[in-house]
C-alpha cells in the first residue's frame, strides 16, 4: 500500500507537468522533444507511430469511464446523413432560391425541403424514447447516441434534448473541421481520432440501431453491424432502416441471395419502417417492453 506522502508527491509531479503544458500554449511556444519530461506529458512522444497502441486505448477508455460514470448502460445508435438540414434550415433556403430566380439553386432548395423531413422524424423518434426512459429504471434507460455530428445526428441529439433527456455524441476530427452539434449533453460529448474506436463505442452500449437515410459513412457503420450481428460477434439487436423507399432503391439485396452471398435468412436481421412510432414499436417489441 501507498502511503499518503507518496501520493501527494505523484499528484504534485502531475500537477506540474501539466502546468508546464498549459504555459506553454498559453505563451504560444512549442514543446521542444525533452527526454526528461514525465512520458505522459510529453504530446511527441504519445504521437509517435510506436505509441499508437496507447492512443488506441485511450480512446477505448476515456468515454467508457465518463460513461459508466454517468450512468448510461444502454443506447439506442441512431446513424443518418450529416447533409441533411432541419426544416425551418430548409425554408429558408427555398425562399432565398425562389426570390434568386436560379433554377439550379430551386432544384437543390427542393431536395433540401424533401430530405428535411427525416431530420423532423429522427427528432420525433429520438423525443419518443427519452420520454419513454424517463420513467423507467437507471438501469433500464435507453439513452440516444448519434455520431454527434450535424443533420440526422442533430436531429436525434435534439428530440432527446428538448424531452428532457440526457444523450451522447461521439463525434470524429475530420479534415473538413466538425464538431459536435449543441444539442448533446455536454459531459456525453466525445471526440474520436480513429474510427475504428469510434465504432466499436457505438456496439458497446447499443440495444438498437436506427439507420435513417444517408451516404457512405452511414453505410459502413451501418453494414459493420449487420456483419457483427449476422457473424455472431455481437449480440442480435434491432437493425431498423428508416425510409423504406429510400433504402429499398439503394440496397438491393436480393442479388446478394441469388448468387449464394448470403442466406434468405440474412434478410431478417432488419426490418424498414416509415414513421418514428414504428421504429420505436419495432424494438420494443423485440425486448417485449
Amino acid at each position: 500500500m501507498e502511503n499518503t506522502d507518496t501520493l501527494d508527491k505523484r499528484n504534485v509531479d502531475v500537477a506540474a507537468a501539466w502546468a508546464q503544458l498549459q504555459a506553454s500554449a498559453d505563451q504560444g511556444q512549442p514543446l521542444q522533444a525533452d527526454a526528461y519530461r514525465l512520458a505522459f506529458a510529453d504530446p511527441e512522444f504519445l504521437l509517435r507511430r510506436e505509441t499508437r497502441g496507447i492512443r488506441f486505448q485511450l480512446e477505448m477508455l476515456k468515454p467508457d469511464l465518463e460513461q459508466q460514470a454517468q450512468g448510461v448502460e444502454n443506447t439506442i445508435v441512431v446513424f443518418g446523413s450529416a447533409r441533411f438540414p432541419a426544416p425551418e434550415q430548409a425554408e429558408l433556403e427555398m425562399a432565398a432560391a425562389r426570390t434568386s430566380g436560379d433554377e439550379k439553386a430551386l432544384k437543390l432548395a427542393e431536395r433540401r425541403m424533401r430530405n428535411a423531413q427525416y431530420y423532423d422524424q429522427a427528432r420525433r423518434f429520438a423525443a419518443l424514447v427519452a420520454r419513454d426512459s424517463a420513467n423507467r429504471p437507471a438501469a433500464e434507460r435507453l439513452v440516444i447516441c448519434t455520431g454527434g455530428g450535424p443533420g440526422i445526428m442533430e436531429a436525434a441529439n435534439r428530440g432527446a434534448h428538448e424531452a428532457g433527456a440526457a444523450n451522447v455524441g461521439l463525434n470524429i476530427a475530420l479534415p473538413h473541421e466538425q464538431s459536435g452539434n449543441r444539442f448533446i449533453t455536454p459531459s456525453l460529448s466525445f471526440k474520436f481520432h480513429y474510427f475504428a474506436l469510434r465504432k466499436m463505442h457505438f456496439m458497446m452500449r447499443a440495444k438498437a440501431l436506427v439507420a435513417f437515410p444517408g451516404g457512405f459513412g452511414t453505410l459502413d457503420e451501418l453494414f459493420e453491424v449487420l456483419t457483427l450481428v449476422q457473424t455472431g460477434k455481437a449480440k442480435a439487436v434491432p437493425i431498423v432502416l428508416f425510409g423504406s423507399n429510400y433504402w429499398k432503391r439503394l440496397l438491393n439485396l436480393d442479388v446478394l441471395i441469388e448468387e449464394g452471398a448470403i442466406s434468405p435468412d440474412d434478410l431478417k436481421l432488419f426490418s424498414y419502417v416509415d414513421q418514428p412510432e414504428d421504429a420505436w414499436a419495432a424494438i420494443q417489441a423485440f425486448y417485449a417492453l
